[in-house]
């Protein structure tokens, strides 16, 4: 089979350089793009490592986590990947999240959720809610760390069947 523009030497010749000069074009914004990426995120303290660095600023608050009426254990380790200790990361499974950046930043329970790969997306906003010291929060995940915070997240999925709750049949 002969493909277009590759039957005719003239062509092909011209067919080729074209895709090569295309080809280099794409690598080099590619590669441009990723290296204005990584100076653009270079103080973001959500995206950085911080081991080595000096640490002013520290929040520790404890969180707990149910989904669907149901306790989720937080694990060890958040925020932490090879060796590499992120700005918001767990140390135990105990529920305390730690917080810590150069100078006061302005954390938010809804940043820890993303370290920690939490799936909001699944979940209906509507339904769930996120309770700061036994009060409701009004700002749901958008909530600001404070140190020494209780947080108690209550998530109910988009596929959560209210009806499992019920069982409607007699007592034991």
């Amino acid at each position: 089979m002969i493909w277009p523009g590759m039957g005719d030497p003239a062509k092909r010749k011209k067919t080729l350089k074209f895709l090569i000069i295309t080809a280099a074009i794409g690598v080099g914004v590619a590669a441009l793009s990723s290296g204005v990426q990584i100076l653009l995120n270079a103080d973001n303290p959500l995206k950085v490592c911080t081991n080595g660095k000096e640490m002013n600023y520290k929040v520790t608050a404890t969180l707990e986590l149910y989904v669907d009426h149901q306790k989720k254990e937080i694990p060890a380790k958040i925020g932490w990947k090879d060796e590499c200790k992120r700005t918001l990361y767990t140390t135990s499974n105990d529920g305390t999240i730690y917080a810590e950046w150069k100078e006061e930043y302005p954390f938010e329970l809804g940043h820890f959720l993303w370290i920690a790969e939490f799936p909001v997306r699944d979940m209906d906003d509507s339904k769930s809610k996120i309770f700061v010291n036994g009060k409701e929060a009004p700002e749901f995940i958008r909530v600001p760390l404070v140190d020494g915070n209780h947080y108690r997240a209550e998530f109910i999925t988009k596929t959560y069947d209210k009806s499992a709750e019920h069982d409607f049949a007699p007592p034991k």
